[in-house]
């Protein structure tokens, strides 16, 4: 009988030992499953009230309000960008940006020259001016296709000038999209303009 009594007193004390183990396991899995989702929650894998901005695209900047993508200063930055700001007109700030070479391309039938210095206006943010910085040279060829497309008729009136800046706009806007995913060019301007 003495080692019933002694089996029937051990048995008690490994269920008390199996029993304390489960409980500290259980709260050991509680916890890392509480931390577990404390990060997802922290990271925004899972639920939240905040979802992520998608990306719109450049947005327009109101006159004296910061640019979050302000681009440099005039001494520091590369290219020709400049940024405008008065009280009268648009309500958004205009932003230029001066291509630095001339464009100079045989016109439709091969008779004539064209050579024309251009800039680009938007009143969206900054990331506009750095994308048209970045992708110049993409945009330059664009540029030039459209030029040996034109017929010299189509720019010897105001009329066709102002055509063709709608078209070197959406030209240079297409590019920007292809490259970008946004365009944001506004108008072109002709800061010289020679027909040979």
């Amino acid at each position: 009988m003495s080692k019933d009594a002694e089996t029937a007193d051990d048995a008690p004390k490994k269920k008390k030992g199996g029993l304390m183990k489960m409980l500290i396991f259980g709260v050991l899995l509680l916890g890392a499953g509480g931390g577990g989702t404390y990060a997802a929650f922290a990271t925004g894998m899972i639920g939240g009230s905040e979802e992520a901005k998608e990306d719109k695209g450049p947005e327009y900047v109101l006159k004296g309000e910061e640019d979050p993508y302000a681009v440099k200063s005039e001494k520091d930055k590369e290219g020709g960008a400049k940024v405008v700001h008065g009280s009268g007109g648009s309500k958004y700030r205009t932003a230029y940006y001066e291509f630095q070479e001339e464009f100079t391309s045989n016109l439709a039938g091969g008779m004539n020259l064209v050579q024309v210095s251009l800039a680009a206006s938007t009143h969206k943010d900054g990331r506009v001016l750095m994308w048209l910085h970045d992708h110049e040279l993409a945009i330059r060829s664009r540029i030039l296709t459209e030029l040996a497309a034109t017929d010299v008729d189509e720019i010897s009136s105001a009329q066709g000038k102002e055509k063709l800046q709608k078209r070197l706009a959406s030209a240079i806007n297409e590019e920007l999209v292809e490259h970008e995913g946004f365009g944001g060019v506004d108008n072109v301007y002709f800061r010289s303009l020679i027909v040979q």
